[in-house]
């Protein structure tokens, strides 16, 4: 089964960008609380969020093309190749979630990027953001702009949760690893 060592193994094999380290262990954070509230193993679902952006920086315009088979000859099991491919539904491919695993996965990817953005406008960082202020954020298409709402959306959707319920999970994963994410609280608050 996939562990999060093996999982930061195989990332460093394929990325070197901060950025690229950053947003994994924001997904991986994620997916933990995601894990929890579904009963799961956290740990394995930490693991597949590590993982998620594999080929990304090789191959960014051709994302999760160049992840399937080299995971699969690293011994990653199925279901974490499959919740992987799952993440770039509608976006780069037509693997649809399918488990809670996979759609945690689709969801969280683009919403803790919201998260992460939304903490580091607050002085107090993450620990100073509410559930409604990621939500007003949410609402504001210029904010974050790159990030793709309506995918958030549709993984909820998918999930049978609300929004708020799945940010607020999300804020509850990330918040230990405010330091390493740089979303702790700014120097003077």
């Amino acid at each position: 089964m996939l562990t999060l060592p093996r999982a930061k193994e195989l990332l460093a094999t394929t990325t070197t960008e901060g950025h690229l380290f950053e947003h994994a262990q924001a997904v991986s954070a994620c997916m933990g609380a995601m894990a929890a509230h579904f009963g799961a193993d956290a740990a394995y679902w930490q693991a597949v969020g590590y993982l998620h952006d594999y080929d990304y920086q090789q191959y960014p315009d051709a994302h999760l093309q160049h992840t399937e088979q080299p995971l699969r000859d690293a011994g990653v099991e199925e279901e974490a190749v499959y919740a992987i491919l799952a993440h770039g539904y509608g976006l780069c491919n037509q693997v649809e979630p399918q488990s809670p695993l996979d759609k945690s996965l689709y969801t969280v990817d683009e919403l803790s990027g919201l998260i992460a953005a939304t903490a580091k406008m607050n002085p107090e960082g993450i620990a100073g953001v509410k559930v409604s202020s990621v939500k007003k954020k949410f609402k504001d298409k210029k904010f974050a702009a790159k990030i793709d709402r309506a995918v958030i959306l549709d993984g909820c959707s998918r999930l049978g949760m609300e929004l708020g319920e799945v940010i607020e999970i999300c804020l509850a994963g990330m918040l230990p690893y405010a330091d390493v994410l740089g979303i702790g609280p700014k120097a003077g608050a």
